[in-house]
């Protein structure tokens, strides 16, 4: 029975990882920003450890993974999936501010999280760290500057950490959705179709039309990549960035 960390656990992308680990016995704690939606997902899945944590603060990450360690003594896979989407616009146009909350959520929580399972991971001699980039961090993103300079940090610090782990036996890859069908999305594309001055139809064919299967993914596709990556198939794979998006050719609209 494998120790399974998630952030941002209660919904999306991290909801459909804790619920596939889940769903073979595994142990599964996520903490999450929404209360609401962690409180839905604890009366769903009432095994799993849950926490109210916004990722960017330091000391609620440090109460929710202390809590994970004193009760696991460890964890077997961590993964660092809270993130942002960001405001759109041009870079002139953008706020600092909104600049500095975008960065925080994808750069600085995973930071947290990371840190923490690069300890308890290399006393363990054994993990898998999973950090949720974006097709925005292997590819430029017009007017969405802050979200792509962000997820291409992630895979800086993906491979870096691969790197700094590897002789401990501890893997790190990173996936990197492409356009993820959801409710999250549905807020992306109405705020790109404000900055660009169209209609929400013409971003969802365009995001569609740049990608090589023509299809949007979903969160259960990236769950069952991270699967793989914690499967003993996986086991000599690190350092590797996976793009789950039908291929990307372009974010350009």
């Amino acid at each position: 029975m494998r120790r399974i960390v998630v952030t941002a656990g209660a919904s999306g992308i991290g909801r459909a990882i804790a619920e596939r680990f889940l769903s073979e016995g595994d142990r599964v704690a996520i903490c999450d920003i929404d209360e609401a939606a962690v409180a839905e997902f604890a009366t769903a899945w009432p095994e799993a450890m849950t926490a109210v944590a916004d990722v960017t603060s330091e000391t609620e990450m440090a109460a929710f993974l202390n809590a994970v360690e004193a009760s696991w003594g460890g964890a077997d896979v961590v993964c660092a999936n809270a993130g942002t989407g960001g405001p759109a616009g041009w870079i002139e146009d953008l706020d600092y501010g909104e600049w500095q909350r975008c960065v925080a959520t994808n750069l600085h929580g995973s930071f947290l999280t990371c840190r923490w399972a690069a300890r308890v991971m290399r006393a363990e001699r054994a993990g898998l760290i999973v950090l949720t980039a974006s097709t925005a961090g292997i590819a430029g993103y017009p007017l969405r500057s802050p979200y792509a300079a962000a997820k291409w940090a992630l895979v800086g610090l993906t491979k870096t950490l691969a790197m700094e782990l590897g002789s401990a036996g501890v893997r790190v890859n990173a996936v990197c959705p492409g356009a993820v069908e959801g409710p999250r999305m549905d807020r992306v594309v109405a705020m790109e179709a404000a900055a660009q001055g169209v209609d929400e139809g013409e971003v969802r064919r365009n995001h569609a039309a740049g990608v090589s299967m023509k299809t949007w993914v979903t969160a259960a596709d990236v769950a069952g990549s991270v699967h793989f990556l914690a499967s003993d198939a996986a086991s000599r794979i690190s350092g590797q960035v996976l793009a789950v998006d039908g291929h990307t050719e372009t974010l350009a609209p």
